[in-house]
């Protein structure tokens, strides 16, 4: 099963068709950390991170995880932690997952940089929640409802194609 990203800003999977937005500085072949594009390439998708306070997890076949208030995602290339996740401490830069807006409530993480991570090529692409499309830094994200439907159809095994 794969999810493929269309013209964009739209997401298909088998008989579904999902609006979707992307990076400010749209697809990119040789993403690098902190220019605002979404990586072109096929890659798996990881763990599904949510918001027991916020959000009802749906079924669904990928592994399932709790957000706390003090995890993160380290984005700071020099880090030895760089690309994952970490507990949020002074002395670690990284993106806050646990936060005031909806954006993080569910989302999945989608392995790109993962296997054999490289320092400053990208850190902290997920596919995550919106409310109104706008670019997001690097990330693809769609609505509440549509992520609901997605997490439902989905397998361990789906890819996402973004090209």
């Amino acid at each position: 099963m794969i999810i493929k990203l269309k013209n964009k800003d739209k997401l298909l999977i088998d008989e579904f068709e999902f609006e979707c937005c992307i990076g400010k500085g749209g697809l990119s072949k040789n993403k690098k950390e902190g220019d605002k594009c979404t990586p072109k390439g096929i890659y798996t998708l990881g763990k599904v991170y949510y918001r027991p306070d916020r959000v009802r997890m749906p079924k669904t076949n990928l592994i399932k995880k709790k957000i706390s208030k003090n995890y993160g995602w380290c984005d700071d290339p020099h880090n030895s932690k760089y690309n994952k996740e970490v507990k949020l401490k002074n002395k670690v830069k990284a993106e806050k997952l646990f936060r005031k807006d909806a954006s993080y409530d569910i989302f999945i993480v989608i392995n790109y940089n993962k296997n054999k991570i490289k320092a400053f090529k990208g850190s902290a692409i997920f596919l995550h929640l919106t409310k109104n499309y706008k670019p997001t830094n690097g990330c693809i994200a769609i609505k509440k409802k549509d992520m609901m439907i997605l997490l439902k159809i989905i397998q361990k095994k789906t890819k996402i194609y973004i090209n």
